[in-house]
């Protein structure tokens, strides 16, 4: 399920920011976003949203990414080239991301190592793991060559 324009205001309201006019510009933005599925540069994000309301300031919607950032509705997504793009996930399902070195999408996968090697890894390091993050990188069906493709989904 995507995360509604209601949701990313509610986001806001827990920081205890007020539902502005540029807020709600923003929330339905990302909202429209979410339910395509996009990711986003935060540069693009407001190149956008400049052209629906030329008055938006830069800084408002960085802040306003940062905040959902933080709140957990948005997740940043590292590519193999260091660049990063966001998405709306809403936090609700552990996921990780899966990108292709060529193209740039992003697909969503909800897979995890097992937690018996998170904890042997933390163990291992004399540490008290509080989170993680996996970056997956590959080429998709569609910037793989066809030599390098199969025919099953088994594969």
């Amino acid at each position: 399920m995507s995360a509604t324009t209601e949701d990313i205001l509610a986001a806001f309201e827990r920081m205890g920011l007020r539902n502005t006019r540029p807020r709600r510009v923003i929330a339905e933005k990302l909202a429209q976003l979410a339910r395509g599925g996009d990711d986003f540069a935060t540069e693009d994000l407001w190149r956008a949203l400049q052209r629906e309301d030329p008055r938006l300031g830069r800084a408002t919607v960085f802040r306003a990414v940062e905040t959902l950032l933080e709140q957990g509705l948005l997740d940043r997504v590292e590519f193999a080239d260091g660049s990063r793009r966001y998405r709306v996930c809403g936090g609700s399902i552990h996921h990780h991301h899966l990108t292709c070195t060529q193209c740039h999408r992003v697909v969503e996968v909800e897979v995890c190592l097992p937690p018996e090697t998170l904890s042997a890894v933390a163990s291992a390091a004399d540490f008290a793991l509080e989170g993680h993050s996996i970056e997956l990188f590959g080429r998709c069906v569609t910037c793989r060559p066809s030599s390098e493709r199969t025919d099953s989904p088994d594969h």
